[in-house]
């Protein structure tokens, strides 16, 4: 599997942990770039920061429109909104930048693996199928892709997990996004949820509070 182009930053000299970021649907590996400085992380606390490039691909839900996708979206409906093929790759390329995290000295529990909407739901899936024990899973405004992932999930219990999205998301409604929580709450796991009064973005509190939770993983 080719490893993606990606956008790096780093908060520091020898980074004692990784975060891959995953986009979401029309964007590229620059959009979440300048969040970085604004977690406000401890000046000693050095992680490198990897936003992947997605794949320029067709999607259906935009007339066939060639973008960068994770994965093909036939409608917003439960059935259609997420290509099963294409989650499945996109996660076999994720599981490839954990690798190449590890070669680079990361331990795999140093590694959070994190995206919005599209994104979101690719970690999702990684984290539950990964045979690594990573750090944490953060998933932002967006929902569990293929919901028997859960049912075959190798990843430990104990998997920090934050997610979050915005009650007045006219893209991916909440109640997805509530739904994927429950259901990995209904599966044992423990998910660090919050609701925000934003659309399908993020807000300043959104920020700050992944800062602290990010803080606390690497603390």
């Amino acid at each position: 599997m080719q490893t993606p182009e990606t956008v790096e930053v780093t908060t520091g000299e020898n980074p004692q942990g990784s975060v891959i970021w995953l986009h979401g649907l029309g964007a590229d590996g620059h959009d979440f770039e300048p969040i970085v400085p604004e977690l406000r992380l401890p000046a000693d606390m050095s992680l490198r920061f990897i936003f992947p490039h997605a794949p320029v691909q067709p999607v259906t839900i935009n007339g066939g429109m060639a973008m960068r996708s994770w994965y093909d979206i036939v409608s917003f409906d439960s059935e259609g909104r997420a290509d099963r093929d294409g989650v499945l790759r996109s996660s076999a390329v994720l599981e490839g930048l954990i690798d190449r995290e590890i070669e680079r000295g990361i331990a795999p529990d140093h590694i959070v693996i994190a995206g919005f909407s599209q994104g979101g739901a690719v970690a999702i899936h990684t984290a539950l199928q990964t045979g690594r024990s990573i750090a944490g899973l953060m998933a932002l405004s967006t929902y569990m892709a293929l919901p028997d992932g859960v049912d075959n999930a190798v990843s430990r219990k104990d998997l920090p997990i934050f997610m979050a999205h915005g009650s007045f998301d006219p893209v991916l409604q909440m109640a997805w996004g509530r739904a994927s929580a429950d259901r990995l709450i209904a599966a044992g796991y423990s998910v660090d949820w919050h609701e925000y009064p934003m659309a399908h973005a993020v807000c300043p509190q959104e920020i700050s509070d992944i800062g602290r939770w990010l803080s606390g993983i690497y603390s």
